[in-house]
């Protein structure tokens, strides 16, 4: 839930046009803020995200006007966010610190770490929205806010979800809009139909 705020935020407060990259960068910026707008990123935190000195991922939040350019020479990285939405963020810092690091390894979806940003960020998407069902579903409007990416650009992503064994099967119901979804489960029969790209989910 806090996740989905928090992805749900972002989707409004940064430009359409932001990489995956600064949208994992910015949501554990948001979850970890205190209501001051301060935020602590230690080092193995940016290694583990692939961004330790990634320093153009800072510029582009910036550049949006979202924080202030950090001192990347320090340790932890201290970051002033400027959005005053940060400051109104209801009490529960530290079910927003869980949800961070629930947002580093988010289940019951599994993606190597050293995946591309837009990959991993889509793979949040999914299980930020995956429930206690067998297949989820969410709107396809909904994906493409909260990642940044076009209906085109994400049936590739969802199809390499379906490759790398991150999902099972997928498929986008064209009548309702929605795109349905099963995780991979590790030793489980899938048939055929769900192992091919884009397989229909029934």
């Amino acid at each position: 839930m806090r996740v989905q705020e928090a992805l749900t935020y972002l989707a409004t407060a940064l430009p359409r046009f932001t990489s995956p990259a600064a949208r994992m960068l910015a949501l554990q910026c948001a979850l970890r803020a205190d209501t001051h707008g301060h935020a602590r990123l230690p080092a193995g935190l940016l290694r583990s995200m692939r961004l330790h000195g990634r320093t153009e991922i800072w510029e582009e939040l910036a550049h949006a006007a979202w924080l202030h350019s950090p001192d990347l020479r320090s340790t932890p990285v201290e970051v002033q966010l400027l959005d005053a939405a940060i400051l109104e963020q209801v009490p529960g810092r530290r079910a927003r610190c869980r949800a961070a690091h629930w947002a580093l390894r988010p289940t019951p979806l599994h993606l190597s770490a050293a995946s591309p940003p837009a990959l991993r960020l889509i793979t949040l998407v999914l299980a930020a929205h995956t429930g206690d069902r067998t297949v989820h579903s969410v709107d396809m409007d909904v994906l493409t806010r909260l990642s940044g990416h076009s209906t085109h650009q994400l049936e590739e992503l969802l199809d390499r979800l379906v490759a790398v064994h991150a999902l099972a099967a997928w498929h986008h119901n064209r009548y309702t809009d929605e795109v349905l979804w099963q995780p991979f489960v590790q030793h489980s029969r899938v048939g055929p139909a769900a192992r091919r790209p884009r397989p229909i989910i029934r």
